[in-house]
């Protein structure tokens, strides 16, 4: 089997928002205790954070983390977070059925952030709470002083304000699960009268309202366009979540799902173009992709915790193992996302650390990269730049309810300050490799840089404490450059990034 891409310089979607590859940590299990926080741990700092979970976060180089939640969040009281520590007070989680110490606030994360080189993006409670509680969260984070909320983290021990851009209008408040859930038009309204309180304060913020938890909730998409209808000229992006599954352990059909993100996302584009058009409006308003990742493989465990009678203190759930076929659609949904990127402005991994994560910790232990993070870190550190349109002619093979999906996919970027350009490609077949060739059109000539595959025999091989690096990237072959054309053959069920050296 034989495919063929065609790109061309000049032929671009979208100069790529670096916030794209942003990511996402909640109170909720061990993401933040014994995550990227357990004093006393010999990786342990002075605060109590985990230098080694901290290297690794600095490897993928989020721009921005989301915080407190998640779900978390409707029914979070920020107030709890701040203040001498011994005072503050344990809380019961309703969202995840456990205690809730609050030893790390906003002043804790907002080191912990400051130390990751990482911009924080906060969300408000617009489940328990509203609008008076999302103001004065915004003047305690950002006001410089004269205030009474201001000067209340002064003497809290910041002196200058962490001047944050990027608030979240609620969590899945289309969600029946959600505390304080709302129908579309009680949120609309809410979202847009926190909005207008929350921009009366600074008109720079950018603000994002909650749209579909994923694309089968029978709200979809009308949530969205009512949500709009209420708060387009006040909100900046809508958020989408989607969480990807295999309980039938059908690869090919799991593998095509990010084929099912491109409907998503692209059925949202349409609701936003159309209030956009009914409003008369000159604004844009963008997709935030804010939870998206693999869950699946801990959830029947999980239920003995969450449906438990105990309320224990950051249990050990949704830890994920995560497998070579699940790096595969990691793959294809970044590759989703670049494509994208003229409307998907902001995506963020859920979660960062232990739960649903790339990055997994032990107690008093030590730390290591699952099969996810290889994606991530690629996508992160080399997907920066100008999306490139591609024309792709590959064979394809049938999914229910999706029709043909192409075996091969990929996506593109133009880093025009280092020359370079970045394909990173998933081929789906199961058997045989497949052929392909890249005509590079635009450039003059092209050098090949680097070859990295994730090429692995056992799809459900992960990387576990013991083997922490049984599955890595290796060095690929069989990739050759003659003029403007990258050719050669592609191992079945594969991952690569590869990076050319151009000349325009």
């Amino acid at each position: 089997m034989h495919t063929r891409v065609t790109l061309h310089r000049d032929f671009i979607i979208s100069e790529i928002d670096e916030r794209l590859y942003g990511a996402f940590l909640e109170h909720m299990g061990r993401a933040i205790y014994s995550g990227i926080y357990e004093p006393g741990h010999p990786e342990a700092d002075e605060d109590g954070f985990r230098r080694d979970v901290l290297g690794m976060v600095k490897e993928l180089a989020p721009p921005i983390v989301r915080y407190p939640g998640g779900n978390f969040v409707s029914a979070y009281n920020w107030e709890d977070g701040i203040g001498p520590r011994e005072e503050r007070p344990v809380r019961l989680d309703l969202a995840w059925h456990s205690r809730e110490s609050n030893q790390i606030g906003i002043h804790e994360f907002a080191d912990w952030c400051e130390l990751a080189g990482i911009d924080m993006m906060l969300a408000v409670n617009l489940g328990s709470r509203g609008i008076d509680a999302a103001r004065n969260f915004l003047e305690y984070v950002n006001h410089p002083e004269g205030s009474a909320w201001s000067d209340l983290r002064i003497r809290n021990g910041r002196q200058q304000p962490w001047d944050v851009k990027l608030w979240c209008l609620g969590n899945e408040m289309d969600g029946p699960w959600q505390v304080g859930h709302k129908n579309a038009d009680e949120y609309g309204h809410l979202a847009n009268e926190t909005g207008k309180a929350l921009k009366a304060y600074d008109s720079s913020l950018e603000l994002v309202a909650c749209g579909s938890s994923n694309p089968d909730m029978a709200s979809y998409p009308e949530w969205e366009a009512t949500v709009l209808d209420h708060c387009y000229e006040t909100v900046d992006y809508i958020s989408l979540h989607m969480y990807f599954t295999n309980y039938a352990d059908d690869l090919g059909s799991y593998l095509a799902l990010s084929e099912k993100l491109d409907r998503y996302i692209g059925s949202i584009a349409g609701v936003i173009d159309y209030i956009k058009a009914k409003k008369r409006s000159q604004k844009d308003v963008h997709i935030c992709f804010d939870e998206w990742n693999v869950w699946y493989h801990s959830t029947e465990r999980d239920k003995r915790i969450l449906q438990g009678n105990d309320w224990p203190f950051a249990p050990a759930i949704l830890e994920d193992a995560y497998n070579v076929e699940d790096a595969l659609l990691i793959g294809c949904v970044l590759n989703t996302f670049i494509r994208r990127s003229d409307r998907v402005r902001i995506a963020c991994i859920a979660q960062l650390v232990n739960v649903i994560a790339p990055i997994m910790t032990e107690s008093e232990g030590g730390a290591w990269r699952q099969t996810i993070f290889y994606p991530l870190y690629f996508a992160s550190c080399f997907g920066r730049g100008k999306a490139l349109q591609l024309a792709v002619d590959s064979p394809t093979y049938p999914v229910d309810e999706l029709g043909d999906v192409p075996y091969l996919d990929v996506s593109a970027v133009h880093d025009e300050a280092q020359g370079t350009i970045a394909l990173f490609i998933v081929n789906r077949r199961p058997s045989d490799s497949l052929e392909f060739d890249v005509d590079l059109g635009g450039f003059t000539s092209c050098q090949l840089k680097e070859h990295q595959t994730i090429d692995y025999p056992d799809m459900k091989a992960a990387n576990t404490a013991e083997r922490p690096e049984h599955i890595r990237p290796t060095p690929g072959q069989g990739l050759t450059v003659d003029g403007t054309v990258l050719e050669g053959k592609l191992a079945p069920l594969s991952y690569h990034m590869v990076r050319l050296d151009v000349a325009e």
